[in-house]
């Protein structure tokens, strides 16, 4: 069993390491541990817990981001995962009803668990409501802070995704080999429909616009065009996109038929993202999709939705070794010979060398030359495997919104 921590030593922060000067020799007493990560390899890291007690399991993954906590931790897509920050001061602006990203009315959590290099920060910014420990507990999240984040990450870059538990116990007692045999016996994300628990039962209506400084959230009260939205775990500033460029959305489940959708009368067909393997939801959802695409009706689709689209085109997705998982991935346009700014949120990627002869690949990784984006040639159906709507670069990725608009207006006005 490997053990790291690196918060043991007496010449770390004493806050942060949560230590006392005992009365007898002056020296500092060796910090009471409350929080745990156990890798199914057996590699145990301690730590500090916060937000809710108990032990949760799932994929261990690393995001880069430096910003967007909370937008993260809601992030549907991230379902069945735990999360390592790299950035090491989490916390700073709290958190606050509208930057969640779920349209789940029952949790607005995304996560299995959080894992922070420092004590969680106070708040500090005009629109916190709750500071993130509470906001924690409140969405059943457990996180440890204290963590050897680099060390952790390196175990990811160096491995691949690994599966693992993280736990909170204020005692500060763990059964070290219990919570192996846990992640050991985590089936993992491979084969996993993680949609079906993420999408919505029963369609609704979305009208909210894009944030705005002034004034906040609007309304889209006078819609240009129809869009229905098929949701594999939809965030809630894709649909903010949409309504702000005059669409009325209808979001409908996963689940939802060719002839469900269609019987809507949509005037284009929105892929949303979502979480686990795409194969495993494409079972169901690629064939309604391949329906969609052999009509005239323009589609587009983002992450999830870019992969089912692919799968739906007779391509092949696969497990990534590490995952794309940040705000800071480059991507190159090849329709534009732009490069852009992304923000990335996947463990499985499109084989590029499986797009069959008439899809044509629009975007690659400049990390890893992974497929980042497709096209149908002759048809207005496109996807791309980032999120646009997640603003990183900062708004580099908007105009996608505006071609999707731009490819309905142009097949109404046929």
């Amino acid at each position: 069993m490997l053990v790291a921590n690196s918060v043991a030593s007496k010449t770390t922060n004493k806050k942060s390491v949560k230590s006392k000067v005992t009365k007898s020799s002056g020296e500092w007493a060796a910090p009471k541990y409350t929080g745990v990560v156990v890798l199914e390899d057996g590699t145990v890291f301690y730590g500090f817990g916060a937000g809710a007690s108990g032990s949760h399991v799932g994929e261990v993954c690393f995001n880069t981001a430096i910003s967007g906590y909370q937008e993260t931790l809601t992030d549907p897509s991230y379902a069945g995962q735990i999360i390592t920050f790299t950035f090491p001061h989490i916390g700073n602006v709290g958190t606050n009803d509208d930057d969640l990203e779920t349209t789940n009315l029952t949790s607005s959590a995304g996560v299995e668990g959080a894992i922070f290099k420092a004590e969680i920060t106070e708040p500090s910014n005009y629109r916190s409501g709750l500071d993130l420990n509470e906001w924690l507990k409140r969405e059943n999240i457990v996180a440890v802070s204290g963590i050897d984040t680099r060390a952790l990450t390196t175990i990811i870059r160096e491995k691949g995704l690994v599966n693992g538990v993280i736990a909170h116990n204020k005692n500060g007692k763990f059964d070290i080999d219990k919570l192996t045999a846990m992640a050991k016996g985590f089936a993992g994300l491979e084969g996993a429909d993680l949609a079906k628990e993420v999408s919505c039962s029963q369609a609704y209506e979305w009208n909210e616009t894009t944030w705005d400084l002034a004034t906040g959230y609007g309304q889209m009260n006078d819609p240009k065009h129809h869009v229905v939205a098929v949701d594999f775990g939809v965030k809630r500033n894709i649909l903010r996109c949409l309504a702000t460029l005059g669409c009325k959305v209808t979001v409908v489940p996963a689940s939802a038929t060719c002839d469900e959708i269609l019987a809507l009368k949509p005037d284009g067909v929105f892929l949303s993202n979502g979480p686990g393997d795409p194969a495993a939801t494409g079972v169901y959802a690629a064939p309604e999709i391949a329906k969609l695409i052999e009509t005239d009706i323009p589609v587009f689709g983002i992450c999830l939705g870019h992969q089912i689209m692919a799968l739906a085109l007779g391509a092949k997705t696969k497990k990534m070794h590490q995952g794309h998982h940040g705000a800071n991935h480059p991507v190159k346009d090849f329709t534009t010979n732009k490069v852009e700014i992304t923000s990335m949120n996947h463990g499985f990627a499109v084989d590029g060398e499986s797009l069959p002869k008439g899809i044509s690949q629009t975007h690659i990784s400049l990390f890893d030359g992974s497929n980042c984006g497709l096209a149908v040639d002759g048809k207005r159906v496109f996807s791309v495997q980032y999120h646009p709507e997640a603003s990183p670069g900062p708004q580099d990725s908007h105009y996608l919104f505006t071609r999707f608009v731009e490819n309905i207006e142009q097949a109404k006005a046929l």
